[in-house]
């Protein structure tokens, strides 16, 4: 029986980003693709099975279960999470938040908090026009094509590897408790995984929304699939960031691995 097998007995969920379709493209049964924090309570409400979720969802919530070897992350920049601003830094007052994702806002609250060394207000809503605002996904890309150098970047994959030395994680493959086989679950993603990462040139001829060029330096370049002992090491140094900043209560459970 193919490894892939096991995932026809699921109800699957994952973003509708560019940068998730390695990980989905070689899947030809059903998945709910939906934002972030759709996604998340989806899971929670038990929807879904299991869903491609930002990794903010397996910090507050470790009884669910985490595929191991599979990730979103970056070791640098990654191009499609950043506070996009016209004021130096420190000069920021107030930024406007992406409701989409959990992970990124409190990354942006973290890295100002503790890097930046201030604390502007966060806010919801629509910015307006040259406020400091968080964006991630496709949203991201497709602003930083309109506006080009009329912004400045703070890229948080960037921001995260000078500050700390290591990949930051930013969506899990998570599990809802109570699955059977979850071992056997997990093993079925990793071969997703690598599948889909054999496909990368076909999902760039493919894609429509982006050049060729960007989309193969965008998959191979600035986002990475893996999940190995440093990018668990940055999952682990963003919980703790999060408590220290007060976002969530420090948790004594270790992430839970299949």
């Amino acid at each position: 029986m193919s490894a892939l097998a096991v995932l026809d007995e699921l109800r699957i969920g994952s973003v509708r980003y560019l940068n998730s379709k390695p990980l989905i493209c070689a899947y030809d049964g059903p998945i709910a693709l939906e934002h972030p924090s759709i996604l998340a309570r989806q899971l929670v409400e038990q929807q879904l099975d299991v869903a491609l979720v930002p990794v903010f969802e397996a910090i507050r919530s470790p009884e669910f279960g985490i595929v191991d070897g599979v990730s979103i992350s970056a070791r640098g920049p990654v191009w499609s999470v950043f506070v996009a601003h016209r004021e130096p830094l420190e000069a920021i007052r107030e930024v406007y938040l992406d409701p989409a994702s959990l992970t990124s806002a409190n990354l942006c609250r973290v890295i100002f908090s503790e890097f930046v060394k201030t604390k502007p207000e966060f806010l919801g809503g629509t910015a307006p026009e040259g406020a400091a605002q968080l964006l991630i996904g496709n949203q991201a890309i497709e602003f930083r094509e309109k506006y080009g150098e009329a912004y400045q970047y703070l890229d948080f994959g960037e921001e995260w590897l000078r500050r700390t030395g290591q990949p930051f994680v930013f969506a899990v493959w998570l599990m809802r408790p109570g699955l059977k086989n979850p071992a056997r679950i997990a093993e079925g993603f990793r071969a997703l995984a690598e599948a889909g990462k054999a496909r990368i040139s076909q999902i760039v001829a493919a894609e429509t929304d982006y050049t060729p060029e960007f989309t193969r330096r965008y998959l191979t370049e600035h986002i990475r699939y893996g999940l190995g002992v440093d990018e668990k090491c940055g999952m682990t140094l963003f919980r703790d960031l999060l408590a220290r900043t007060g976002v969530l209560n420090a948790s004594g459970k270790p992430f839970l691995f299949y």
